[in-house]
């Protein structure tokens, strides 16, 4: 006869459930935060963000021309540079940090906080770009990072980057507070309504579809 074990079985360690798609809602807005100062900073007007970035772009690249930084012709080399390097941050800040998998609570709650309210609010105007606080770190640290990685070259480079900051701002913002128009640019309006409603895991570009093309990324036809 064999004996009875007393010993209970070792509990098999939960596996992460994959997070329930957000049905989104196209009226009202996310309370973020409980205090009503920091709540009332999470919203804002588009116009901020998109002026700071353009005006950091202009900044940039005429402080570079004045001071002898760069000449013209380079000063245009360095700006189609950095727009063309914007392109691609966009893309992978949209795809690996906005829609990092919520793995654990504190993912899920950084996921939701930075881009999971949009995807729920997709109508929010006033939370399709950060507060001008936030714009103005982010502008800073920018300037920072680039005047140390390529000195000189920093400023026609961050003029062409934070231009195309600012051009995503505004494509993003027209994506969602305006209908679709009936020309050649409605494929904007498509591609990024495949990426909220049909298809979260593909089309990560918004003001452009270049790397969702280059990467393998790009919607499933049989969705659309």
């Amino acid at each position: 006869m064999q004996p009875v074990s007393t010993k209970e079985p070792a509990a098999t360690p939960a596996q992460p459930t994959a997070t329930a798609p957000v049905r989104p809602k196209h009226k009202g807005s996310a309370q973020l935060f409980q205090n009503p100062v920091l709540e009332r900073l999470s919203h804002t007007h588009i116009a901020l963000p998109v002026g700071i970035f353009v005006l950091t772009a202009v900044m940039s690249l005429y402080y570079g021309l004045t001071h002898g930084f760069m000449s013209g012709a380079s000063a245009l080399g360095l700006f189609l540079v950095g727009l063309f390097a914007f392109t691609y941050a966009e893309y992978a800040v949209h795809r690996y940090l906005y829609h990092i998998p919520a793995t654990t609570p504190g993912r899920a709650k950084f996921q939701y906080t930075f881009h999971g309210v949009h995807h729920e609010y997709p109508k929010d105007k006033t939370r399709l770009a950060m507060p001008p606080i936030v714009t103005v770190f982010v502008a800073s640290l920018l300037f920072f990072i680039f005047r140390l990685s390529f000195g000189s070259y920093a400023f026609g480079l961050l003029s062409g980057f934070t231009f195309g900051y600012a051009m995503y701002l505004f494509v993003h913002y027209a994506i969602h507070a305006y209908s679709p128009p009936k020309n050649f640019l409605k494929v904007w309006w498509t591609h990024h309504s495949q990426h909220h409603y049909r298809q979260d895991e593909v089309a990560f570009g918004v003001s452009s579809t270049l790397w969702d093309h280059i990467i393998g990324t790009m919607p499933s036809k049989k969705a659309s």
